[in-house]
């Protein structure tokens, strides 16, 4: 909604669902070993991560647009046929 505001809103089109039995709870990472062992931190938080993205997509359509058509698939034929 805050990057392509729209007349109505896509919270709209959200729905929340319990989780169904034996569900994970949750898919998320904890970076606590990386850091402390190798000194990594993440370069983006979640929110500038998710943001950039979107912002890709949006910036990118016409590649989207031959990905949902399918007219990438001759291009990928084309260079990747005969590979193992």
């Amino acid at each position: 909604d805050e990057i392509v505001p729209k007349e109505k809103s896509y919270r709209e089109q959200i729905t929340y669902v319990t989780d169904r039995p034996g569900h994970d709870r949750r898919y998320a990472i904890d970076a606590e070993k990386i850091g402390r062992e190798l000194g990594w931190k993440p370069q983006e938080t979640f929110e500038s991560g998710i943001r950039k993205t979107v912002e890709w997509y949006l910036s990118n359509t016409k590649w989207v647009d031959n990905v949902k058509s399918g007219a990438y698939q001759s291009w990928i034929e084309q260079n990747y046929e005969g590979r193992q």
